[in-house]
């Protein structure tokens, strides 16, 4: 089987992925990832053994940034052979597109002439902040499936709750999630974990709704408390530049536990590899069900302030 040929756009403020996500397809060169801004990835990448350890499937062969001079730094860090002077030119190049980007406000513009050639994609964190618009985005699919999006902590196993762990702790009441930075970026980070918790705990979560939502916020950080239902609460903290753990409680008819988040590298493969599954229809596509609540979950956090 072919490998596919996968084109990457970045770069946003404070987000690495070009570098990260193509690694993980590619491999990378010790030599160029060193001067990697974000040094974190080098670090976690030196941990695993390539070409074993890489997503199956498909290579990124062109990147686009809105810096010729990034792109060919991110190129040569994590051996991409084509620079591209405008994402568009993507379009008769590759087989499907990662959208490397968490800057939300421009995800609708960037993703549109992909989707309507009917070219898969993956939209990172978070698709949107605003449930219209993630609307909008969604029904421009020319096919099911053919959009992806979410935090890759979504895909950590460590942030899942296994069968004998939910029977340990029951019927789960509340659950207090927190993680670093701001709320319009991050809270997907644990907002979306908490969910699929949820919903694997309640096949009818998604059918739930916000009764009650408690914001309390300083310059720097966001507590926000929602109740769903009458029955179920969830606090979500975002903390700015404190260094905090990426944690999830759950808290039980029967029982506690704690959830840490550990391995960047692992998650980052899982979504992209589940993305690269979808693509080959090897994997179930995913609910734009799901994906909304994640969002008017994400929407929601803003009201009232």
């Amino acid at each position: 089987m072919k490998q596919l040929k996968l084109g990457i756009i970045g770069l946003s403020e404070g987000n690495g992925h070009p570098y990260s996500w193509s690694a993980i397809f590619n491999g990378y060169d010790s030599k160029h990832m060193k001067d990697c801004p974000y040094q974190v990835i080098p670090e976690y990448l030196s941990k695993q053994i390539f070409p074993k350890d890489q997503v199956k499937g498909a290579k990124v062969t062109h990147i686009w940034t809105q810096d010729p001079k990034i792109s060919k730094h991110v190129a040569r860090a994590s051996k991409i052979p084509f620079i591209v002077d405008h994402y568009l030119e993507l379009i008769d190049k590759v087989d499907a597109v990662l959208l490397a980007r968490d800057d939300p406000e421009n995800h609708y513009k960037m993703s549109k002439p992909f989707i309507k050639k009917g070219i898969p994609i993956y939209i990172d964190k978070p698709l949107s902040t605003n449930i219209q618009e993630a609307k909008s985005i969604l029904a421009l699919e020319k096919y099911p499936g053919q959009i992806f999006t979410c935090s890759g902590l979504a895909h950590a196993k460590e942030l899942s709750l296994t069968s004998s762990a939910q029977n340990k702790i029951g019927k789960i009441f509340h659950i207090s999630a927190v993680v670093p930075k701001d709320w319009k970026k991050y809270s997907i980070h644990i907002i979306e974990p908490t969910l699929k918790i949820l919903l694997n705990s309640n096949k009818n979560f998604l059918d739930y709704k916000i009764t009650n939502t408690k914001i309390s916020q300083t310059n720097t950080h966001k507590i926000v408390t929602f109740t769903w239902n009458n029955e179920i609460t969830t606090t979500f903290s975002t903390l700015g530049n404190l260094k905090t753990p990426i944690e999830i409680h759950l808290y039980g008819e029967k029982g506690y536990k704690k959830l840490t988040f550990k391995d960047t590298f692992s998650a980052f493969k899982n979504s992209l590899q589940t993305f690269i599954n979808i693509v080959l229809g090897k994997n179930p596509i995913q609910s734009h069900k799901f994906i909304l609540k994640t969002i008017e979950t994400i929407e929601q956090g803003f009201k009232n302030v």
